[in-house]
This record gives C-alpha cells, structure tokens and sequence, in this order.
C-alpha cells in the first residue's frame, strides 16, 4: 500500500520549534568570524577553540579542529578533551550538539541536527540533538542525523548514514552493521 503524497505548501513555513539561540547581531558577528577567520587554512588550528569559546561553545583541552570546518552555531556545541575534527566537516547544529573526550569527526562528516516534518503541507522543522560520547569516532563522508546517539567506541563507518542511535562500542557501515 502506498502511503498517501503531502502536497507541500511551502509559502506557509512559520520555522516554528527552531530557536537560534542568540540575537541577530551575534548570528552576524559569528557568520564573519566564520567565514573571513575560522575555515581558512592560515588560521592557526590552535585559535579555533578560542574562537569558538568566544561565541559561547564550551571546548575541552587539547581540541584540534582542522581547517574548511563549518559549526553552525557555536553556542550549541560542546566538546570534551581531545577531540579532533577533520577539514570539510559540518556541524549543522541548529539543536545542541555534544562531543565527549576522545572523539573524532573524520574529513568531510556532518552532523545535522536539522529536519523538518515530511507529512506537514509547511515543511515544519524536526529537529533534536546529536550525541557522540566517549571514543566515538565519525569516519570520512559519514552523516549523523537529528536525535541520534553514538555511543561510547561506536563507528559511523566511511559514508555511512547514523539515523538512528548506534549502540556503544558497534559499528555501522554503508552495508548497515559491521
């Protein structure tokens, strides 16, 4: 049985649920620093944390962030103790996103807290936060999606798509579990 097609209506999209967090100005300030500063390859690694600190994210010790990567809103993002994030990746944090000690986002992964209701006529956001605790690693290309935990050890395989929680210590790859 097919299930019946939502005729969209995007004209009514109130962007109802989403709440950036801080101010237009501040959205501006860090859309600069972003853009002019943080994803340049001549900016030294080891300022992006303190950047990012600027803005209000909470960065633990020893973080490396690489450069080309892009945070959406740095006062929704938390990041332990030796953590590294690898050049091209994207976290699209429109809902908190937190990274135990420990943790690495591999080259080109994204982290989208944001969706939006396939059955609302206005294309509603649907979106939650993301979770990657301790030792989690997010390999080259891979996508974790809104509302799900990696647990502690766990592997979002090379190109794989994290849509629902993966289970401490398992691994998910593009053929599903390892």
């Amino acid at each position: 049985m097919t299930a019946p097609v939502t005729a969209r209506r995007l004209r009514g999209f109130s962007g109802a649920g989403y709440d950036k967090g801080r101010g237009l100005l501040m959205q501006a300030a860090w859309f600069a620093a972003l853009n002019v500063l943080f994803v340049k390859w001549w900016f030294p690694p080891r300022l992006r944390p303190a950047l990012l600190r600027a803005f209000g994210a909470r960065i633990g010790d020893r973080v490396l962030i690489r450069h080309r990567v892009r945070v959406q809103w740095p006062w929704k993002l938390t990041v332990g103790d030796d953590v590294w994030v690898g050049e091209d990746a994207w976290l699209i944090n429109l809902e908190p996103i937190s990274l135990a000690n420990d943790v690495c986002v591999s080259q080109g992964a994204v982290l989208c807290t944001g969706s939006h209701q396939r059955r609302s006529p206005t294309f509603e956001f649907d979106n939650a936060p993301i979770r990657l605790e301790a030792g989690a690693w997010v390999a080259a290309r891979a996508i974790v999606l809104r509302g799900v935990t990696v647990g502690a050890g766990a592997v979002v395989g090379a190109g794989a798509v994290a849509h629902h929680d993966v289970s401490p210590g398992d691994v998910l790859t593009t053929g599903g579990r390892g």
